[in-house]
């Protein structure tokens, strides 16, 4: 190479820059914040509230009837003006063997309503949410 060309390869080198590119990334990412809080309370209400339903009770009266006389065979329980009545027997020795109708007993049913107030206790609940805002604390 001749004393020019060094000088020019000097010269071309020397205006030779290198220019930087620059290229700006988004990076997103997310974080946990508080913003607030949300309480939750229930109440439990109580109230007493008297209860008057009327009541129904069943009561029986027995009644021994004698009967006293022999019957062919056993005798089935029947019922007769909404009353039952149950045949009681009894073997007797006799000459010959019979079923005598010793009694019966006559049992009537009754029905009778009465009131009988009783007391109960009835729960109620309430939920109150009450949400406070993190700039209000």
């Amino acid at each position: 190479m001749r004393a020019r060309d060094r000088s020019l390869a000097k010269l071309v080198s020397v205006e030779e820059k290198v220019i930087p590119v620059v290229e700006e990334q988004l990076k997103v990412g997310k974080r946990l914040r508080e913003t607030g809080i949300t309480k939750i309370r229930k109440i439990v209400h109580r109230a007493e509230e008297v209860v008057d339903e009327p009541l129904q009770a069943d009561e029986v009266q027995v009644e021994r009837v004698p009967v006293n006389r022999f019957v062919e065979g056993p005798v089935a329980v029947r019922e007769e003006n909404g009353t039952t009545i149950v045949p009681v027997l009894e073997e007797v020795l006799v000459v010959e063997k019979r079923l005598l109708l010793k009694e019966e007993l006559h049992i009537t049913k009754r029905s009778k309503t009465f009131h009988k107030p009783q007391k109960a206790i009835l729960r109620k609940e309430e939920v109150v949410v009450e949400h406070i805002d993190s700039k209000e604390r």
